[in-house]
């Protein structure tokens, strides 16, 4: 069966917009998927703004993002002076481990600490920033057991 390019190209598109609606900047969530699709192990900055009809800026300013986020890595070509942007082995297991470990436990403590700000322990407010601390709380304690289980799953033939 032939890639069906323009199918790849939707779902590029339509996943890049899943994910900015959920808050992920556009730029760089149209960056990922388009690193997701390619059948190449990566691809230039150049190559990225051709496909994507992107500025070279734009594409700067989003391979930065995730390397940031570690979901992409930067590798240096020899003998070049453009380097490739590729996706890690398990960008999603690594991303998830890595990456947000520290946010939720700056949110959390953030959260415990403004609950005694509130005069009423009960009021609606310090009831939601509590259950804001307890949910992090919570993730925080599940989140390895998770991921955990997702890597034994990976390693596990399937039936």
């Amino acid at each position: 069966m032939a890639r069906d390019d323009r199918a790849i190209s939707d779902f590029v598109e339509q996943s890049a917009a899943a994910l900015a609606g959920a808050g992920f900047p556009r730029m760089p969530a149209r960056v990922l998927m388009t690193l997701m699709v390619t059948d190449e192990p990566g691809l230039t900055a150049r190559e990225l703004a051709d496909y994507l009809g992107a500025s070279a800026a734009g594409i700067s300013g989003a391979v930065r993002y995730l390397q940031t986020v570690r979901m992409v890595h930067r590798i240096s070509q020899p003998g070049s002076r453009r380097d490739r942007y590729e996706v890690p082995e398990h960008t999603w297991y690594t991303a998830t481990l890595g990456g947000t470990n520290p946010t939720y436990e700056t949110i959390r403590m953030l959260a415990a600490r403004a609950v005694p700000a509130f005069s009423e322990p009960s009021s609606p407010g310090a009831l939601r920033v509590q259950e804001m601390s307890d949910f992090f709380a919570f993730i925080q304690r599940r989140l390895p057991e998770l991921l955990e289980e997702w890597r034994v799953s990976r390693e596990e033939p399937a039936e």
